[in-house]
């Protein structure tokens, strides 16, 4: 493989871990109280509102139906209004967002489903106010799990991330389409299979070893 290639590769990479990175924190700011408060709204929740529950996950359950490749075609007007093009890294990020953050957002969920009710019953008991106990007992009980969603979530990205690049969002999947597809260059193809396997691996491991570090359960 040649050095141009080689650099190329090297570039693509970077695009992708700042789509994946910038795209995935974007989408936690927005996920964690979206799902908490899909945890919250919920019929026995501390903040129980079973209509706004219902309407949060339809539109979580919408979020989470679209096809990622349907779903970047079809916002490319709101990419364009956003960051003012549809094409590149930065533009690959508004789609990566919009489709993560539904996705996390049920993740966190689950994640705060596991925490015992008893503690939350304690805390109440203990004269904790509604906030206390989302921020002192909730949240930080549920810490594993969330690292764990955001884990998955930024996996999940990475996946995406290639989608992008097949239309025009720079990136990995940019290089596997135009040169190991295109150019009928299989040896590039295999190179970037191979950068994007690590990718995951390394993001999963990461994210284990953060869980293991502060689950004291």
């Amino acid at each position: 493989m040649s050095t141009e290639l080689l650099t190329l590769l090297a570039t693509a990479t970077g695009q992708t871990l700042q789509m994946v990175l910038l795209s995935g924190f974007i989408a936690t700011l927005f996920g964690l109280p979206l799902g908490v408060l899909l945890h919250l709204t919920k019929t026995g929740g501390l903040l129980a509102n079973p209509t706004l529950n219902r309407v949060l996950g339809l539109i979580v359950n919408i979020g989470r139906s679209v096809p990622f490749i349907i779903l970047l075609v079809a916002i490319i007007p709101f990419t364009r209004l956003v960051v003012g093009t549809s094409i590149g890294t930065l533009a690959a990020v508004v789609p990566l967002t919009v489709g993560a953050i539904p996705f996390i957002a049920r993740l966190i969920e689950g994640a705060l489903i596991e925490v015992p009710a008893g503690l939350m019953e304690a805390a109440k008991a203990m004269g904790a106010s509604k906030r206390q106990t989302v921020i002192k007992v909730l949240l930080p009980e549920a810490l594993p799990g969330i690292i764990n969603a955001i884990t998955i979530t930024l996996v999940t990205l990475v996946s995406y991330s290639a989608m992008a690049g097949a239309v025009g969002g720079g990136g990995l999947g940019d290089v596997g389409i135009r040169y190991g597809y295109y150019r009928f260059e299989p040896e590039v193809m295999l190179a970037t299979i191979a950068i994007l396997l690590v990718l995951v691996q390394l993001i999963q491991s990461l994210g284990d070893g953060i869980v293991k570090r502060i689950d004291h359960r």
